[in-house]
This record gives structure tokens, C-alpha cells and sequence, in this order.
């Protein structure tokens, strides 16, 4: 399936199957004894279930990299780019962090971002709610895998524009 959507069907996560997700995963964190200090969300797929994994598992801390990728459906640019304001490597050192992502489509995002974390904090997991067959990241917590391509309930309809 690289390359193009070859098919109508689609995976759809809704709020309320959004909300047994994150607590699934929130499980899975817990269970496994891993004890983040910082949740580090990717923007900006990451940013919902980023947020909502940090309250599901007590950690104030948050941090968010902004990594653009795609830029539509199965439209994306040749590498992944980190996009300014961006996270500065004394803000999470010798931590423990979980990086959380909607996805991991190629992994190519998770990666870099992994790849950043890697040399400056204590421990770094990642978690995401789906995980395609072709990531090139094999992340710790896993919701669901999935070939299919995602409408999330967060970014299924287009922006708002005004009224009238």
C-alpha cells in the first residue's frame, strides 16, 4: 500500500473510541512499569492523544515538536521537517519521556524525533495509537495496527471558516 490509497475503506477512530484508546494505552504504560516524566507530543497529530496520555498517567510535564511530513492524504514531503518554535534539548535532558504520535505511518517522523531524544534524555518509549505494517519504528505501545489509511475525529472535517 506505499504509495497511494488504493481503497475507499478506511479506519475511522471517533471521540468516545478515541477515549478507550488513550486509556488502553495509558494502560499499557503503566502495566509495563515505565514511569515518564515528560510526555513529548508530536505536532500536530500528537498533540490530542499527547495530551490526553499525559492526564491519563498523572505526568504535568509536556513538550510538543512541531514535524511537518504530510501534507495531505498519502501526500507527503521528501523528509520530515521540524518547524519552529522548536523543542530545545535542555528541556527534556535526563529525563524519562514518552513520545506520542497519532501514528506511525513509515515511522520516518518518529524517528527523527526519537533520534533527537536519544542522546539527551535518561529513557525514551514511544506510543501511538496506530501502527502501520510498513513503520520503520517499532514503538513500545501500540493501540491498534492497521494498513488502512486513518480519519481521526480530531482532523476528519476541514477547518472552520466564517460564517455567512
Amino acid at each position: 500500500m506505499t504509495g497511494s490509497v488504493t481503497s475507499d475503506v478506511r479506519e475511522v477512530l471517533t471521540w468516545e473510541l478515541f477515549g478507550t484508546a488513550v486509556r488502553e494505552l495509558a494502560q499499557q504504560v503503566a502495566d509495563s512499569g515505565y514511569e515518564p516524566e515528560v510526555v513529548l507530543a508530536i505536532a500536530r497529530g500528537g498533540l490530542v492523544p499527547g495530551g490526553a496520555l499525559a492526564y491519563a498517567l498523572g505526568v504535568k510535564n509536556t513538550a510538543v515538536m512541531n514535524v511537518e511530513f504530510y501534507t495531505g492524504v498519502d501526500e507527503r514531503l521528501p523528509v520530515p521537517v521540524v518547524l519552529p518554535p522548536v523543542l530545545q534539548a535542555v528541556d527534556i535532558a535526563g529525563s524519562r519521556v514518552l513520545v506520542v504520535d497519532d501514528v506511525a505511518d513509515s515511522g520516518r517522523t518518529l524517528r527523527m524525533v526519537l533520534d533527537f531524544c536519544a542522546g539527551h534524555v535518561s529513557e525514551v518509549r514511544s506510543a501511538v495509537i496506530y501502527d502501520k505494517p510498513r513503520s520503520i519504528v517499532q514503538c513500545e505501545y501500540v493501540w491498534k495496527r492497521t494498513d488502512r489509511w486513518i480519519d481521526f475525529c480530531w482532523s476528519a472535517q476541514g477547518p472552520v471558516t466564517p460564517a455567512g
